[in-house]
């Protein structure tokens, strides 16, 4: 008979919704279809590196399906980013063959699977699942995490339109987004928003203020800016994007205008049921390419199958909204302003690596 393989699970990064639908989905298939042994790590690559971990059975996997956050625990450590003295690296190597692991599945954002990468080229063999409410992780067409955000946002979004419609105000409402603008799009055109900024899409704010006071000068009593908090603007130490965006509309407009962050409240709660079934589906995938022997790579969705692309395909890149998109093209046509007026070609902002 074959050897029992042992895998390890950790989380990384930010929380996410789905996560423990994504460590649920490993886990109960590799115990129950691959009869695997399966130990999670606490805290993310500190839990890796500290020799943190408890294992994991059938019942300590059973109702955490529906959970928020990370019943492992997260942290933002990076171990090939790390000042520590000790050599990091080589520590999760040691821990790694002396706990017998036979692989390490990876739940995480941009960050973690960098990480995974490295670790993938040092030896390990390494599976990596992709979670970010961001929704830009290169390689999948979709993260969990994305859906519940959206969900969250757009509700959000509709009860701040009903008080700026009784106020006649412009209300100005910052979502998660650094990089990628997917959360400030989606929440954004589900909303019913007038003025969409993301970070990929340069604007001008003459532009913005000339939307906004046509659309007052034509009985419209409230206005919807839906701005993504990594927008560029002139004072990022000083100011969020959204507060500076308000800031300029009353100066600019005279318009009464006030600013809403949603931040940390679009990471929490409860996956939605979109997000608990893609979760669970990364990691029946993730379990399933450990039992075939399949390492270095991350799980993907791409044309709504589940499949996989190689892990050194994914470090290092974003995947962002361009601006010829389908929901960017179908905005515009509904009188989206994306920061430019009506027929002027919209620029793009360069990538971040």
């Amino acid at each position: 008979m074959a050897a029992k393989m042992k895998i390890g699970i950790l989380s990384a990064g930010g929380d996410c919704p789905g996560i423990n639908a994504a460590i649920r989905g490993v886990g109960k298939t590799a115990l129950l279809n691959y009869g695997m042994e399966v130990i999670g790590f606490n805290n993310g690559f500190s839990g890796l590196i500290d020799k943190d971990f408890r294992n994991l059975d059938e019942a300590s996997l059973s109702g955490i399906l529906t959970m928020g956050g990370t019943v492992l625990g997260t942290s933002r450590v990076k171990p090939f980013k790390s000042t520590d003295e000790n050599d990091l690296p080589n520590i999760i190597c040691d821990n790694y063959r002396s706990l017998g692991l036979d692989a390490l599945v990876c739940i995480g954002g941009n960050g973690t699977q960098r990480t995974a990468s490295m670790l993938s080229d040092i030896g390990l063999n390494i599976v990596g699942v992709p979670k970010t409410i961001d929704n830009d992780v290169w390689g999948t067409d979709t993260t969990f995490g994305f859906d519940t955000a959206v969900n969250i946002a757009s509700e959000a979004i509709d009860r701040l339109h009903t008080t700026a419609n009784s106020h006649r105000r412009v209300m100005v409402i910052e979502v998660m987004g650094h990089n990628a603008g997917w959360l400030a799009l989606y929440s954004g055109l589900a909303s019913g928003g007038d003025v969409i900024l993301i970070p990929e899409l340069e604007y001008d704010l003459e532009a913005v203020c000339e939307r906004l006071v046509e659309r007052s000068a034509n009985g419209k009593p409230c206005s919807i800016v839906v701005v993504a908090e990594g927008l560029q603007h002139p004072h990022p130490n000083k100011k969020t994007a959204g507060a500076y965006i308000t800031k300029k509309i009353k100066k600019m407009t005279d318009l009464d205008t006030r600013e809403a962050n949603l931040g940390y409240i679009l990471r929490g709660g409860a996956p939605s049921p979109a997000d608990r079934i893609l979760a669970t589906r990364y990691g029946t995938k993730a379990a399933t390419l450990i039992n075939e022997g399949r390492f270095g790579v991350m799980v993907s969705m791409q044309q709504g199958s589940i499949s996989q692309v190689p892990l050194s395909d994914v470090c290092g890149k974003l995947r962002l909204v361009a601006p010829d998109d389908k929901m960017v093209l179908e905005g515009r046509m509904l009188g989206v302003c994306f920061g430019r007026k009506p027929g002027e070609p919209q620029a793009v902002r360069p990538a971040e690596g």
